[in-house]
């Protein structure tokens, strides 16, 4: 399932829209976490994030961590400066109003998986 097909389905918000989310990577997996360390240790390549974080320091972390997409839960959204810098990285920016638990808990159901340690 590409982003686009994600975001479609769960009523998510692009706040990267100059990025291509109908592209040929397919998303199977996720990882959600607010501790950005954890995030690098543990977040699967081309996996979506869920997160709370919505300062710089994320989209570093997820171009270091290979991560195709951001999800920024309970409506929050992060500065210009910011959505910008993700644009630049190619990383997916997508907000929900939706809590994280019931964002993991919707990708869930559309087959996204967590990875095996």
């Amino acid at each position: 399932m590409n982003l686009a097909d994600i975001a479609d389905k769960l009523g998510l918000e692009n706040l990267t829209p100059e990025l291509d989310m109908n592209g040929d990577t397919d998303i199977a997996s996720g990882y959600v976490s607010d501790l950005l360390s954890d995030v690098l240790a543990h977040a699967p390549h081309d996996g979506i994030l869920v997160t709370v974080q919505v300062h710089l320091n994320v989209i570093a972390v997820s171009v270091h961590a290979s991560l195709a997409a951001v999800i920024f839960a309970l409506g929050r959204k992060p500065d210009e400066a910011t959505r910008l810098k993700a644009v630049e990285e190619g990383v997916c920016l997508l907000v929900s109003d939706m809590p994280a638990f019931e964002i993991v808990g919707r990708l869930y159901e559309l087959g996204l998986r967590g990875i095996k340690t």
